[in-house]
């Protein structure tokens, strides 16, 4: 079963996410901060991660940098509520991101892990 680390300051938005996944066959593992993602990270193998770019603690680019920096291929979905997604120039890790704006559908989320997995070149898929 694919494990998947979702990162959101949002508690809410975090259990949306997981739900879909569950349903999907995903292990998810959820971190409300920057700092609890990594730890969690450092902790388990994972293979993709869903990543708010607005955090309470720390910006979702550097998450990303600090996964990408151990992990180069791992699937990455940058979610962000701003309509400007131009924070993907901002670093050369983000590169292969898929991005997904707020508010989104489910098959809009199982849509941007799958883009995220073509682009990494990596294999996610459960019932994705």
């Amino acid at each position: 079963m694919p494990r998947v680390l979702i990162i959101d300051d949002q508690k809410d938005v975090r259990a949306m996410v997981a739900i879909v996944l569950r349903v999907n066959r995903f292990e998810v593992v959820e971190a409300e901060s920057g700092a609890a993602g990594l730890k969690a990270f450092l902790e388990s193998h994972f293979d993709a991660a869903i990543v708010d770019i607005f955090l309470g603690d720390t910006s979702g680019v550097d998450v990303i940098t600090a996964l990408r920096e151990r992990a180069p291929a791992l699937p990455v979905v940058a979610v962000s509520g701003m309509t400007a997604l131009d924070f993907i120039d901002q670093s050369p890790h983000l590169a292969n991101v898929a991005c997904l704006q707020k508010p989104f559908r489910p098959n809009d989320l199982l849509q941007a892990l799958r883009k995220a997995q073509a682009v990494a070149g990596g294999e996610i898929s459960a019932a994705v």
